[in-house]
């Protein structure tokens, strides 16, 4: 038989999922439901998640026409970047760095050929360290950024939390020059989306925090992207006005993960961070 149809439960978060044989094939199914979902005339971009699958199958999927990628690991970027195979046929490959940025890796990062974006800045010393970083390409293009937000207020994450969200773009505006705030990002809270919450309050958290980022900084709402919805619930981020869509498992298929290791994972929705307390959320823009 060519594929195997999974039918999942119709409950709003996954509508009908194709899991079959063909990256290529997954990747059409997923490209008509975004295209037939998207409220805007600008249709929502696909960036799949590639993270621990082999070149082989970003090599698969680039032929099929996709060109944005998404990786967690500073590790692994870097050394997928590199490959021999990734340079010589995916010439136009985009990486978006959507894990954890710890401040020891940031220069394995802005290394990497092709970094289309960064979109877990997720506090003010990750800011000036990727600022720093790049300063020393000497290139007069300034990197891409998003600021991450904690909407769920889950300790198990990284992020923002909303009501800090206006003095972080502040922030960027003022101290960062060699950045440039393109979006926001939330991984939201795997049980609003595995229990069908509609209107997803997450994504309400986030679509609030652009206006109030817009109107602080004068920009217009639709010039900065939400980058919302995963393979479980990017239907729904979509039809809220997602901009920006990350998916793996629905284009790649489950992954393994090593024990131990540092997942910064993005389509499981658990980070290894204790939440920020009231006091330490207080100093961290108390020194500039």
């Amino acid at each position: 038989m060519h594929g195997v149809l999974i039918r999942l439960l119709d409950t709003g978060h996954m509508n009908r999922l194709r899991m079959m044989d063909s990256i290529a094939e997954n990747l059409m199914v997923i490209q008509q439901r975004v295209k037939g979902l998207a409220k805007n005339s600008k249709e929502p971009l696909l960036v799949a998640v590639s993270k621990t699958k082999p070149v082989e199958a970003i090599l698969e999927a680039y032929q099929a026409g996709q060109r944005h990628f998404g990786e967690n690991y500073a590790k692994e970027i870097a050394s997928k970047a590199k490959d021999p195979r990734i340079l010589s046929s995916c010439p136009d490959i985009r990486w978006h760095f959507i894990g954890h940025l710890q401040r020891k890796a940031v220069n394995k990062v802005v290394g990497v050929q092709n970094l289309f974006v960064i979109e877990t800045v997720d506090s003010p010393k990750i800011a000036e360290a990727l600022n720093e970083g790049w300063k020393k390409k000497k290139t007069a293009e300034k990197l891409k950024v998003m600021l991450e937000l904690n909407t769920s207020g889950e300790d198990s994450k990284h992020g923002f939390k909303a009501d800090e969200v206006v003095e972080a773009a502040k922030f960027l505006k003022e101290n960062c020059d060699q950045l440039r705030l393109t979006g926001l990002m939330t991984i939201g809270s795997a049980t609003n989306s595995l229990q069908n919450v509609k209107p997803n309050p997450d994504f309400l958290t986030l679509i609030d925090c652009r206006k109030r980022v817009s109107e602080a900084l004068g920009f217009n709402p639709d010039e900065l992207e939400l980058s919302m919805g995963m393979s479980h619930d990017y239907e729904h981020a979509v039809e809220m006005g997602s901009t920006e869509v990350r998916v793996g498992t629905a284009v790649f298929g489950n992954r393994p993960y090593p024990p131990n290791s540092d997942v910064g994972d993005s389509e499981v929705n658990q980070r290894d961070s204790p939440g920020s307390s009231g006091e330490e959320t207080a100093k961290r823009f108390a020194h500039h």
